[in-house]
């Protein structure tokens, strides 16, 4: 049977079928759907991971255990995960390990455009990429067979514009495994120098049959192919870009479609090469594949023509390709821009237009409330990496303590949990008066309302233990730790500046559930006062996207109103009304 999925459903799709017992994850855009689908189906338990690395760990534990597992991430989820990744690559697996990683040319929602496929060089293992949502499927069913044939752990590579698009997908049985045996080995299992030593050999052994088997058994398979059609034209490509240059080029160019974009089947390269008379290598990101072919002494064109920046189409490979414009695409449409902002009654709208008043530095962290960096709130300074706001903020005050008094660090739950508490325990053993805010919205809301350890719920809904924020800031020494209502704007800005004033590092947790939570019930809308107004558009200071102006007065819309009254406060006239 077919089904229409997502690149990340196909990812799922092929785990079910494997016979994958074990899947641990971050969720991170654009790899979460992958994990979210695999949790529907009761043969593989699935879970939500605190962070990157401790999902690889998870998978690695149940690989040697003799189950199939499975982790995904992000591109910067793997900066998270490369450290057991690394150490996985010299002691192989037991049972197949499957590391989904997935790219973002043009950062759709990311903080920077890295690009993968440098991780599975560098680490040594064997990366697929696939270029559809059944090649998603089929790929992650091969990916198990070649993990335990190698005894290494393989990385499946995609990027947004596959894992977020649909195609058709065939639906197969699941095949059912039984767990493999578990035998003492510590020379395999127990990296220590003597051993690791040992176990580098048997990598560069394993890469040189990986590099026979792309040159040969992946075209057999499919994860390579040659297509010869015009030979005057021939293009390299991988993933989304061949696809693009399919359809830009249709039959007038010949493609080299690769699988196994590490390790690269240098053969095929040399041999499509001689085969044409132009050769592309069109791929987003970095050049790759094209670095490879110049070490091989190839001819192509390749990062000279195309850009090193954000995402290709059709229409890009077709115009630096052929010279020739689409005539049924229309560049530089007027459309009015669509920039993000916090939702409507945000509960981080009212701790932000706190800071705000006091004139704080806030180092920022990844997550929904990175947006209130901003205008009109314009409340975020520095934005690095997953928890390098509590760090960084610990730094900044250790370089200069003269404005400790007025810096604060701000970081979500999910966030926290991620990676913000080890911050905080260098922030607690090495004293610096630093105020951290945990800005709780009880969910993962940057990525689309996972749960997460201190929600109290896992990701099938079931009652877990739920992580007391205040008892983790409290365990690692922080002695001031003190609870707000962000809707409250008095005692946002009170809680802020009596820490700020205080000796020593404190915790405010500015508490209240996201308002796009289901269960959350909202207040009725609010309404203006039209001969209470004056015009002043104090409530367009804390940007909702509810309030407007409409022939010279505030205007709420109904719509997008949650009642949280924190317009209602700004207002001095008490136009602002029920």
């Amino acid at each position: 049977m077919k089904q229409l999925m997502l690149g990340n459903e196909g990812i799922a799709r092929g785990l079910y079928e494997a016979g994958v017992r074990v899947v641990s994850s971050y969720p991170g855009t654009p790899s979460t759907e992958a994990t979210e689908a695999a949790a529907k189906y009761p043969e593989m338990r699935c879970e939500w991971a605190p962070n990157e690395k401790v999902a690889a760990e998870v998978a690695a534990g149940a690989a040697i255990a003799g189950a199939r597992s499975f982790c995904s991430m992000k591109h910067v989820g793997m900066n998270v995960a490369a450290d057991p990744m690394f150490t996985m690559s010299y002691e192989g697996v037991n049972a197949g390990m499957v590391m989904l990683v997935a790219d973002d040319p043009g950062m759709h929602s990311s903080q920077n455009e890295q690009d993968s496929r440098h991780y599975a060089q560098a680490s040594k293992l064997l990366m697929l990429e696939p270029a559809d949502s059944e090649e998603c499927r089929v790929f992650t069913k091969t990916a198990y067979e070649l993990s335990e044939r190698f005894d290494t752990p393989v990385i499946i590579r995609e990027t947004t514009r596959i894992a977020h698009s649909r195609s058709l997908v065939n639906e197969e049985e699941r095949v059912e495994l039984p767990l493999r045996e578990y035998k003492k080995d510590p020379g395999k299992y127990v990296m220590m120098p003597a051993m690791a030593k040992g176990r580098h050999v048997i990598v560069e052994q394993r890469t040189l049959a990986e590099r026979a088997f792309a040159e040969t058994e992946a075209f057999e398979l499919g994860l390579n192919r040659v297509e010869y059609n015009d030979t005057r034209v021939g293009v390299i490509a991988s993933g989304i870009c061949y696809q693009y240059a399919k359809e830009a080029l249709g039959d007038r160019a010949s493609y080299l479609k690769i699988g196994t974009v590490w390790p690269l089947p240098d053969s095929a390269l040399k041999d499509f090469a001689s085969r044409c008379e132009t050769v592309w290598v069109i791929e987003e990101l970095d050049g790759f594949i094209e670095s490879r072919c110049l070490e091989l002494g190839l001819e192509v064109l390749g990062k000279d023509k195309f850009t090193l920046l954000g995402e290709y189409s059709q229409q890009m490979i077709k115009q630096v390709v052929t010279g020739e414009h689409s005539p049924y695409v229309k560049p530089g449409l007027d459309i009015p821009g669509r920039p993000p902002a916090l939702c409507a009654g945000c509960p981080h709208r009212g701790l932000y237009y706190a800071l705000k008043k006091i004139g704080c530095y806030v180092s920022g962290d990844i997550g929904c409330y990175t947006l209130g960096a901003l205008a009109p709130l314009g409340m975020i300074d520095t934005c690095i990496c997953m928890g390098a706001s509590v760090s960084a903020l610990h730094g900044r005050n250790r370089a200069d303590a003269a404005n400790a008094k007025n810096s604060v660090a701000v970081i979500g739950d999910s966030t926290f949990i991620h990676s913000g508490i080890t911050g905080l325990v260098d922030i607690a053993y090495n004293r610096t008066d630093s105020v951290v805010i945990v800005l709780d919205n009880s969910i993962t809301g940057m990525t689309g309302h996972q749960q997460n350890p201190t929600t109290g719920k896992n990701i099938y809904g079931e009652p877990a233990p739920a992580v007391s924020i205040e008892g983790v800031a409290r365990a690692v020494g922080i002695q001031r730790v003190r609870v707000v209502d962000p809707y409250d704007i008095k005692e946002c800005e009170d809680a802020v500046r009596e820490e700020l004033a205080a000796d020593g590092p404190s915790v405010i947790i500015s508490r209240r559930p996201c308002v796009l939570l289901k269960h959350v019930k909202h207040e009725p809308p609010r309404k203006v006062d039209r001969e209470k107004c004056r015009s002043c558009r104090q409530c367009l200071k804390i940007g909702c996207p509810a309030i407007s102006m409409r022939d010279g007065k505030a205007e709420i819309d109904f719509t997008q109103c949650v009642g949280c009254d924190v317009c209602k406060q700004m207002c001095r006239f008490g136009a602002i009304v029920d």
